[in-house]
């Protein structure tokens, strides 16, 4: 067993608080050092988040958002109830270049989403059910609960589409969105763990449901399509569209038209 798995409450001494501003980054930063300044190694365990916001002066919301962003980009790993994990080093260039593969691979399960999922969207308008009305709502209910304790709101995320996908009544479609379900937590986890996204992600939910449940198949189309292309607006692609001649591979352009719609 890795040495920072044995300690129970790692040290956090070698941690100092941030500046505000830009303060995600900055908090992921430190937590770069920090793995350098300790020596962590790969399967290690850092301080809990607990432990991490306090050494740190910010709110547990900062830490999990700092990360998340870390997680994204292949350095740490979170696993809920257990801890945070040392997935790679941060000069890892194996891991370099996984996260360049996920990152060239994002436009293309994006692309699949919004084909999808704005299909799903428009036959549920036609297709939904009280029923399914109610699962919806339910789904919504909780993504707001799970905000609004400091959460992201990623199950309640997922059963909603989950409730989307039943009410469409199609079944080869739910066949290729069960096939892509790993590949759309990805995204799921990525998007909502971008400052300030779960509450703008929860509004965008509930206004696929209120066309959903009034029949209208053309506005649920086109508030499912607009949610897809904030989900696109992530760092991962973000850092593409920044590359020299990002603007003209598919991760650069996605990123951008999803910023600016």
């Amino acid at each position: 067993m890795p040495a920072g798995q044995r300690a129970s409450r790692p040290s956090t001494d070698a941690l100092r608080a941030p500046d505000r501003s830009r303060l995600y980054e900055q908090l992921a930063a430190r937590l770069l050092d920090y793995v350098e300044i300790t020596g962590l190694r790969v399967g290690d365990r850092l301080p809990s988040e607990r432990d991490l916001a306090e050494a740190l002066q910010v709110s547990r919301t900062s830490v999990r958002q700092a990360t998340i962003a870390l997680e994204v980009r292949g350095t740490l790993e979170v696993r809920h109830g257990d801890g945070i994990y040392l997935r790679s080093l941060p000069n890892d260039s194996g891991h370099l270049m996984e996260l360049m593969t996920a990152r060239h691979r994002l436009p293309a399960i994006l692309e699949a989403r919004e084909a999808l999922e704005t299909q799903l969207a428009t036959l549920a308008a036609a297709r939904r059910t009280a029923a399914d009305i109610a699962v919806m709502e339910q789904a919504l209910d909780a993504m707001a609960a799970d905000i609004g304790a400091g959460g992201l709101g990623e199950e309640g995320d997922r059963l909603f589409h989950e409730a989307v996908t039943q009410a469409a009544g199609s079944p080869l479609l739910a066949d290729f969105m069960a096939a892509l379900a790993v590949p759309i937590s990805e995204t799921r986890r990525s998007s909502l763990g971008e400052p300030g996204r779960p509450p703008l992600s929860l509004r965008a939910h509930r206004r696929i449901l209120e066309a959903i449940r009034r029949g209208d198949a053309a506005g649920a189309r086109r508030a499912m399509r607009h949610h897809v292309k904030m989900v696109a607006d992530i760092g991962l692609l973000r850092w593409a569209a920044a590359e020299p001649g990002g603007a003209d591979n598919p991760g650069g352009s996605r990123a951008g038209s999803a910023a600016s719609s």
